[in-house]
């Protein structure tokens, strides 16, 4: 029986990722020590999806362990000795980062190489799938040329129709702090994949969500603002007049990309992993939606500033993806994204 390791269990991506391969049969491990609610206080803890898990995966084994923590995560890989790493893990807010600079870099950057070492160390056949970010584009997406839509901006240059590709430029561009500590992670995860042979993959991520999704202001717009609609909470809109743009993909689509990777690794891999122009949104479209699922009025204030390194419209080219792993395909689309993270937080509401 395989086993994969898997950080940030508890959270979006991890959890939807014990899910998936507790079902394929593999034994699953999990990493977490619920520092989101450190960084974003009662309403990003997430020991509620570590409970569930816990009742529902039976053989799934949690360890509680800061992945700063060096020697700890040298000792559980050299004990697990894993077929497959997924290192979901991360400090994923702009706005956090500036204000907690070090804790950023550490769990993003640090933190991820002392996964990689340890795999190199230990299991160095074992395929480790790194969840990057889109962010690691920088602000360099908003020099595109775009059109303003009634409801969103567009692309007007042709070359980006199908959206934005893996050879795309990081460089020389504002990234906020958050978006550098994982281009450095990033560029780490490559290096390790061409310079010692392991199995890696970089999955740029557009918006991943899914109902398991805590979301709060500062990080899961999508669950953030259904969260607002279904409480009556007023949404803060951040400049480009709520219709700037982003692709949504569903964890479930994610955890089975991750599955074909792990089954046909490659070596040093970087994957634009989004919804695709199918399941893009602007603000504005997706206060219609929730508002169509609902019945109930969203409440938003307009702030006449972006955040710092803010994408105006960002759309995942899934081309490359799709050409090196033909099976996988986008399989919920945004109704089906909307419609079940509505029913999460109705029942996770009190």
């Amino acid at each position: 029986m395989d086993t994969i390791l898997i950080t940030g269990s508890n959270g979006l991506i991890g959890s939807e990722m014990v899910k998936h391969f507790h079902g394929l049969g593999w034994t699953v491990h999990g990493v977490d020590n619920n520092m989101r609610a450190d960084f974003f206080g009662p309403q990003g803890d997430t020991r509620w999806n570590q409970k569930r898990l816990a009742s529902q995966y039976s053989g799934f084994v949690h360890h509680e362990l800061d992945i700063r923590d060096r020697q700890g995560v040298l000792n559980l890989v050299s004990q697990l000795e894993p077929d497959a790493v997924l290192h979901a893990a991360a400090q994923p807010s702009h706005d956090l980062a500036a204000s907690r600079p070090f804790d950023d870099f550490d769990v993003n950057a640090v933190g991820t190489l002392n996964f990689l070492e340890a795999v190199r160390r230990f299991c160095p056949e074992s395929p480790f799938v790194y969840l990057s970010t889109n962010k690691v584009y920088g602000d360099a997406p908003n020099r595109i040329a775009l059109t303003e839509l009634d409801t969103r901006w567009e692309y007007d240059d042709p070359r980006y129709t199908d959206g934005i590709a893996e050879d795309f430029t990081i460089d020389q561009s504002k990234h906020s702090l958050f978006g550098a500590s994982k281009v450095a992670a990033d560029v780490m995860v490559q290096e390790y994949g061409r310079y010692f042979g392991i199995p890696t993959a970089c999955l740029r991520g557009g918006c991943l969500t899914g109902p398991s999704h805590s979301g709060v202001e500062l990080h899961g717009f999508l669950s953030f603002l259904i969260k607002q609609n279904l409480t009556g909470g007023t949404y803060q809109v951040y400049g480009y007049k709520g219709k700037q743009v982003r692709d949504n993909i569903h964890s479930y689509d994610v955890a089975r990309f991750v599955e074909e990777f792990i089954a046909a690794p490659r070596q040093a891999e970087v994957y634009n992993l989004g919804g695709g122009r199918g399941n893009s949104c602007s603000i504005m479209e997706a206060f219609a939606h929730v508002e169509r699922i609902t019945n109930r009025p969203m409440q938003w204030k307009y702030v006449d500033k972006n955040r710092e390194g803010d994408h105006i419209c960002y759309i995942s080219n899934l081309a490359k993806l799709k050409a090196h792993y033909p099976a996988w395909s986008i399989t919920k689309s945004l109704d089906d994204i909307f419609s079940e993270i509505v029913e999460a937080w109705e029942v996770r509401i009190p």
